[in-house]
């Protein structure tokens, strides 16, 4: 039977939902908050940022992360910039129009009010990153700087450089760290969640694997947060670190959190086009390119002279031809298909699968040095990589996975349908919709973690009858057998495979079925595959080494079972959904080419509960979308 999912939306107008909300949560007193303990799992942007936060207001917080620092996050990846409604540039941008464009752009699969609640906070966010030091770039006058993204007609982007990720991710980690020093919150690097622990249906621990000896470890505490960011590494090949994994949120799925929208994957318009079988990851070119970067294809299909050779009348700007209105910043999932569709069409460049990124026209206009000022380390990287130099010869790119949309539900509050466990940044199914805008992932994870969290785990807290427990409690003692018996359980298989074997071919699954574009099909027979790959998995795999000390085998051999578990559930996900929205594209499901939605069935969040076993199907339960600000309405970017 399916439950109704209680998303704890406040009544009141959109524009004060969020005040009136904090007013009315319950505070606990400051020596109160020195009796209450959170783990936080997770170190990036929103993890660092919500234990910052929650140190400082006095809490005593225990973080967590796979990484030897927490500098190492995957948040120090992120290039392009991050979204305020600052309206710096008197370009008619606002809370309002940050609001409209997210929703837009996630194809009206979004929860109004906690988008609203994002637009709103942005502007705080900046606030905190310029009192942190955070070098955003600023304008010959002073003024920070803004640029243009995805999705948007107004520039309110704010970046540093292309590092934008990596100075922002500093900005949180310092205040994380000063919090350490202060003895507020204590640090576990290189430490893996393996299990949550419920205690009277009420999240109370974790058990995590000590990456160094192996030990396996039981923590208490009164509140957890999962901001162990998103699941994209399941196709293997993608802009994701290679430690990223779902693992942190897939146990939690497995103890009662229901995980929403798995099918809505991001694939980001700008990667450098994978170059061989042995790599392992792909390296994104920020959006932030496309404000000055032109894409085209050459007119003749199969066309192989080099792009010099071709004369600007034989060349097909596609982006500024299909959508005059946004050109080179259509939305990434627009962006994404375009570029496929051409590619299958045979009008890759050079005979591949790429299509061009020029900066010829801006070099002309600006100068070689503008152009280095503003992308100079990303054009860098570019040449490092591929040997070639931007400024002479146009990028070539390809769409690849990137940012993941789906993720634990959570209602208002950031709580998933575990009470006492929060969900933070890419973790949760997000405020983005079926499609994420750029600049927009630095926003939510900082929005979560110093604005949003410590109010709500508060409330929580001051309204929640919390009984002492220790990790001699019979609830942590059956978790951390569990985990011991999985571990054991994958070290005795001893097959003939490697892990890195299987997860290549899960990602191969993956891409080619429930990749950028998808069908019934393909699901349906990518499933049947999935199921056999994790009992050939379970039989086959080999892990060498020890279990009690470093092996890195072992910790990838956990992720690839989850994986190929979460695997199948986004098959099923995108099979149920007989719709194209943002990211997620049907090809039953199209009008020339475009996502065709269908309100009438489809405007609602998918959350599926686990029902125990990988052998039994999942539960699917339905949270309805209601937009009484914004009218419902075809996404259009001509």
């Amino acid at each position: 039977m399916s439950v109704i999912l209680d998303s704890k939306v406040p009544g009141g107008s959109l524009e004060s939902k969020w005040t009136d909300h904090k007013f009315h949560m319950k505070l606990v007193n400051p020596a109160n908050k020195r009796k209450h303990s959170v783990i936080v799992i997770g170190t990036g942007l929103a993890g660092g940022a919500a234990a910052a936060s929650l140190g400082e207001l006095g809490y005593k917080v225990k973080a967590f992360c796979v990484q030897d620092s927490p500098r190492r996050a995957h948040s120090v990846a992120a290039q392009g910039g991050i979204n305020g409604a600052k309206n710096y540039q008197n370009d008619g941008d606002s809370v309002q129009r940050l609001f409209y464009d997210t929703i837009k752009g996630g194809d009206f699969r979004a929860r109004e009010a906690n988008v609203y609640r994002l637009a709103e906070v942005s502007v705080n966010i900046i606030d905190q990153a310029v009192a942190q030091g955070v070098p955003l770039a600023r304008e010959y006058g002073g003024m920070l700087a803004n640029r243009s993204f995805g999705g948007a007609q107004v520039s309110r982007t704010f970046y540093a450089r292309g590092q934008t990720g990596q100075q922002l991710l500093l900005g949180a980690y310092s205040a994380m760290m000063r919090q350490v020093d202060a003895g507020s919150v204590e640090l576990h690097a290189r430490s893996e969640m393996l299990d949550l622990v419920v205690v009277d249906g009420k999240a109370r621990g974790v058990i995590v694997r000590n990456l160094i000896t192996g030990a396996i470890e039981a923590h208490e505490a009164d509140a957890v947060v999962i901001a162990s960011g998103g699941y994209s590494n399941v196709f293997y090949l993608s802009t994701n670190a290679m430690a990223c994994a779902v693992t942190a949120s897939w146990k939690a799925h497995k103890r009662g959190s229901y995980m929403a929208n798995p099918c809505y994957t991001q694939i980001h318009p700008t990667c450098i086009p994978v170059h061989g079988e042995n790599q392992s990851k792909l390296t994104l070119m920020s959006e932030s390119l496309r404000n000055d970067g032109r894409v085209w294809v050459s007119k003749k299909a199969g066309d192989m002279r080099k792009p010099a050779d071709i004369p600007e009348n034989e060349r097909d700007y596609y982006l500024e031809r299909i959508y005059p209105s946004f050109g080179n910043l259509a939305p990434r999932d627009v962006a994404s298909r375009q570029a496929k569709y051409l590619i299958d069409k045979g009008f890759g460049v050079l005979g591949e699968e790429a299509v061009y990124l020029d900066f010829k026209e801006s070099i002309g206009r600006l100068g070689e040095d503008k152009i280095s000022e503003r992308y100079g380390n990303l054009f860098q990287m570019y040449d490092k990589i591929t040997g070639e130099n931007p400024y002479k010869t146009p990028m070539r790119i390809y769409p690849a996975p990137h940012y993941t949309m789906g993720g634990l539900w959570v209602d208002y509050n950031l709580m998933s349908t575990i009470p006492g466990l929060f969900v933070a940044g890419e973790a949760n199914f997000s405020d983005h919709g079926a499609n994420r805008l750029g600049a927009s992932a630095l926003m939510q994870g900082l929005a979560d973690g110093y604005f949003v969290i410590p109010s709500t785990i508060g409330d929580y807290i001051a309204n929640t009858k919390l009984d002492k427990v220790t990790t001699t409690n019979d609830a942590f003692k059956n978790a951390e057998n569990d985990v011991k018996t999985n571990v054991s359980r994958l070290m005795n298989i001893k097959g003939e495979r490697t892990v890195e074997s299987f997860h290549k071919e899960l990602g191969h699954i993956m891409w080619e079925n429930c990749g950028m574009a998808r069908n019934k099909q393909g699901l349906t027979g990518a499933i049947d595959q999935i199921k056999k790959l994790r009992e050939e998995f379970n039989h086959n795999v080999r892990i060498p080494g020890e279990a009690n000390r470093i092996n890195r085998e072992l910790e990838k051999a956990g992720r690839v079972a989850d994986f190929i578990e979460l695997g199948e559930l986004m098959c099923r996900d995108a099979l149920v959904r007989e719709e194209s929205c943002g990211g997620h594209f049907r090809e039953e499901h199209q009008v020339d080419g475009e996502a065709k939605r269908d309100d009438t069935n489809f405007c609602h969040v998918a959350a599926w509960e686990w029902n125990g076993s990988a052998d039994k199907a999942q539960t699917r339960h339905q949270e309805d979308l209601k937009f009484e600000n914004i009218k419902l309405a075809t996404r259009s970017y001509k």
